[in-house]
């Protein structure tokens, strides 16, 4: 079951055009995005209430969006303003739900849940995607898995020794490193140094560096799955642990998990830096290490589900650096359960 009162990431904006309009699964449910006539994202079910073909294959006319199997046409409000056949009353129930849309610093947020309680100030906060100061490659996955099991992967960054050997982790001694780990009320707060040690191999390759270095990875990880990262690495004692990050390299991470079913998932990220901005193949390098490093999570992800659906009664047996990952999981079976208590009162 999905947390329905809370904000998640649809797309990136550049998606969200009308040369084709974007049908996308969220928590189960079918959603079509365009834009209207003043290039405001518009989002509905995407069923037409007719015969429920797909608006997606539909197509927009100025302010409204027709349905090609029979014609019908709605409004930006949702509001149906032809039926084919003559028809001149309209039934209530062609109507369609606007679901809550917000577009902000290029990503598409929506509220699937109760649209009174759809307060954009939820709204986890990405301002270095929409920063001057900062570069970066927007992408895109999709993973044919639960989306806890990607939470897993980025609440216990121990993996990244192992998955990540020879991309963005390095060295075994990192999977060591105790984190800090702080509860929020949405969430949790996790802090790692790795001091005196090997640069990742994606810094290496970034910026040439082969000593050792004082490196760090500080994030949130907020409901229902967003994921806000600031990392990087300086030369050993120069302070950046107590602020001093003159001659870091800095990075931003902006990723985002997003249910399509229960067993498959949309997967949004990117990394910046805030050097090198007006060199274009900084941001491509980063981005290549980047990749190849979530393609690595990908494979192992996928090899983990197919394992554990060989048997459904497999109880995982936790460790201490499972803390993170198993506080997440308590507060989105709380969260949902509370949802479910309160939609049954009702």
């Amino acid at each position: 079951m999905f947390l329905k009162n809370t904000w998640y990431v649809a797309a990136w904006s550049h998606e969200i055009n009308n040369e084709a309009l974007l049908g996308r699964t969220i928590i189960g449910t079918p959603v079509v995005f365009w834009r209207d006539a003043d290039g405001e994202v518009v989002a509905f079910p995407d069923r037409c209430p007719h015969r429920g073909a797909p608006l997606s294959k539909g197509r927009v006319e100025g302010d409204t969006l027709r349905c090609m199997y029979h014609g019908m046409t709605f409004n930006g409000q949702g509001t149906c303003t032809y039926v084919p056949g003559g028809q001149e009353r309209i039934p209530p129930a062609a109507h369609l739900h606007r679901f809550p849309v917000v577009e902000r610093n290029k990503w598409a947020w929506i509220w699937m849940g109760e649209a009174d309680k759809a307060d954009p100030s939820l709204i986890p906060d990405t301002y270095w995607l929409d920063s001057p100061e900062w570069r970066y490659k927007p992408d895109y996955m999709h993973y044919g898995v639960n989306y806890l099991l990607i939470a897993d992967n980025l609440l216990d960054f121990s993996h990244l020794a192992f998955v990540h050997e020879k991309t963005l982790g390095g060295s075994a001694g990192y999977a060591d490193v105790r984190p800090e780990i702080e509860r929020l009320h949405n969430g949790l707060r996790v802090s790692r140094w790795y001091m005196d040690s090997p640069p990742a191999p994606f810094v290496k390759n970034l910026v040439g560096w082969t000593d050792n270095v004082d490196r760090w990875n500080m994030y949130d990880f907020v409901v229902p799955g967003v994921f806000l990262m600031d990392s990087g690495s300086a030369p050993v004692g120069t302070g950046a642990r107590e602020g001093n990050r003159s001659q870091a390299v800095q990075f931003r991470s902006a990723q985002a998990i997003t249910p399509e079913t229960e067993h498959s998932t949309h997967y949004f990220f990117s990394q910046a830096h805030n050097f090198s901005i007006d060199d274009p193949s900084v941001t491509e390098t980063l981005h290549a290490g980047l990749l190849a490093g979530f393609k690595e999570d990908w494979d192992m992800i996928h090899a983990q589900a197919a394992s554990l659906a060989l048997d459904p009664d497999f109880k995982m047996m936790p460790l201490n650096v499972d803390n993170a990952l198993g506080n997440f999981r308590a507060l989105m079976k709380k969260l949902v359960s509370s949802e479910q208590a309160l939609s049954r009162a009702a």
